[in-house]
């Protein structure tokens, strides 16, 4: 897909429902393969019926981190992450401007993350993992990648609310 093909609304929202179902997709499965280190690990802590691995622990951190990023890209697009319920109700033009006021602080924060992740990942890129040798930086993208997917999901529900601020969406 094409950057001149994202010029239109619904292309972009078509992207956007995609990039969600598969962050989903990915949030189980990671949640899912997350079970299989933390029980051999405390399996063998606790039992001698298999033997202590060490990987295990540096596989569930790396996969602990990733299903916090990509759980709070999701939560994000769902509306349901650094949300304030303080507002009042007011009519819906007065909701879309308060959205807007707190999604634009969302927005700040999601830049922060994509610049700072961006400087967090090059400190990482030549450095590996203590136990596994894994390189780090497959940990630390994940930084800047949800403070990238935060500000494309903010982006479409700012544009909604410019909508109906503008008059043309109630």
């Amino acid at each position: 897909m094409s950057v001149s093909s994202l010029d239109s609304p619904g292309a972009l929202r078509r992207f956007t429902n995609a990039y969600y179902r598969i962050l989903c997709t990915l949030l189980a499965t990671m949640l899912a393969i997350l079970i299989i280190p933390v029980t051999v690990q405390i399996f063998s802590r606790f039992t001698d019926l298999i033997p202590h691995y060490i990987w295990t622990e540096e596989m569930a951190r790396f996969l602990f981190c990733w299903t916090i990023m990509i759980g709070s890209i999701v939560a994000v697009r769902e509306g349901a992450h650094f949300d304030v319920d303080l507002w009042p109700v007011l009519s819906p033009r007065g909701n879309a401007l308060l959205r807007l006021f707190s999604r634009l602080c969302i927005l700040i924060v999601a830049f922060v993350f994509l610049w700072m992740g961006i400087e967090f990942t090059e400190q990482a890129f030549y450095r590996t993992s203590e136990l596994a040798d894994l390189p780090l930086w497959v940990i630390h993208i994940a930084w800047p990648i949800a403070g990238a997917s935060w500000t494309l999901f903010i982006l479409d529900m700012m544009r909604d609310d410019l909508a109906i601020l503008n008059g043309s969406r109630a």
